[in-house]
């Protein structure tokens, strides 16, 4: 067994963790006080672990030691709703939409968004398949930099260069595609969508906020679901549904207006040391989003939101300081719009 490093992103950043290869998965492993070995893009794999009892027993042996794992962690695809192992397990909540037929998918919309799909074609906006490649890579940079939040949140890949913006959507090229929303030749949207044999699922969805009411995101989700009846893809997923007890964000209120519901998998949890037990027995594994009430994390959230949204507005107010005084003196001195001057 080949002891390596391998590197992960996480939150916009590349790590190194240690790895192993087991039954031909990249295993690794992460946490702190928890260790959890899980497979390697496990999300994105077209293929799930054949022989769970194998793994367990390499990750079990001497040969895994460096990865000091606690707990191995492993999933169905999408529809797998019943357990075909006998490990302690729990179900994992996906966010996924049916695309055997686009109709029954649009019948089922909403009409408000079926009416943003409708608006985005009458205000210009051109759905298009791109290669991936150097222009590309420039545009993606350019849809990220038009704002350094998301959601409320920090944007991880603001201010991003050229080379680390290519490393970060170069993954699974040779089974994704990049679906594109252009205003005449600006591309205010994107969205990478991997295929998994009957499954597709969505890796990024990114618009530009200045854009948004050209709603390029309702349509390049219809796009995808288009290619997916096209391609024969029975299941589109997009992440989770419920991360663990928060429930009423905006990214799951945008997910149910586009047809994405709850489809439950098995996540199977598999205790390697005493440790490890305790933990499952604790449920400490499942982290602060699956210990905490949901309104304990909605005011965290909050508090959040309200953090980087102060920070936005001082950074602001840094950069008006930081201009040159004559430039700032000569703002004052003009009127503002429409005041009317009281000539002495």
């Amino acid at each position: 067994m080949e002891r390596k490093s391998i590197e992960i992103s996480v939150k916009g950043s590349w790590i190194k963790v240690p790895a192993v290869e087991i039954c031909g998965k990249q295993i690794i492993a992460r946490g702190k006080w928890i260790r959890v070995a899980s497979i390697h893009d496990e999300t994105w794999s077209d293929t799930e672990l054949e022989n769970p009892e194998a793994c367990i027993q390499e990750l079990k042996g001497p040969g895994s030691r460096h990865l000091r794992a606690d707990l191995f962690t492993f999933t169905q695809k999408v529809p797998g709703a019943t357990p075909r192992y006998q490990y302690p397990m729990e179900w994992e909540s996906i966010a996924a939409a049916s695309t055997a037929n686009f109709q029954d998918w649009w019948e089922k919309l909403p009409q408000e968004t079926r009416k943003n799909v409708r608006r985005s074609q009458k205000r210009g906006v051109q759905i298009r398949v791109c290669e991936f490649g150097d222009e590309l890579v420039r545009q993606i940079k350019e849809v990220n930099d038009d704002s350094p939040l998301r959601q409320q949140v920090r944007n991880q890949h603001y201010g991003k260069s050229l080379e680390q913006t290519r490393k970060d959507y170069s993954a699974f090229l040779d089974r994704s595609e990049f679906i594109c929303a252009f205003l005449g030749s600006e591309m205010i949207g994107f969205l990478k969508l991997v295929y998994r044999g009957e499954v597709a699922s969505l890796l990024n969805l990114t618009t530009k906020p200045s854009h948004s009411d050209q709603r390029p995101a309702n349509a390049l989700v219809a796009k995808a679901v288009e290619r997916c009846q096209a391609k024969g893809v029975s299941w589109l997923t997009y992440g989770l549904f419920n991360y663990g007890n928060k429930r009423d964000s905006p990214l799951r209120e945008f997910k149910i207006r586009n047809g994405f519901g709850e489809v439950l998998t098995p996540r199977f949890c598999v205790p390697l040391t005493r440790w490890g037990e305790f933990c499952l027995r604790s449920k400490l594994h499942r982290g602060l989003l699956g210990i905490l009430p949901h309104r304990v994390i909605a005011l965290g959230l909050d508090a959040r939101a309200k953090w980087y949204a102060l920070k936005q507005a001082m950074s602001r107010c840094s950069s008006m300081l930081e201009r040159p005084n004559r430039t700032r003196q000569m703002e004052r001195s003009t009127p503002p719009a429409g005041s009317i001057s009281n000539p002495q």
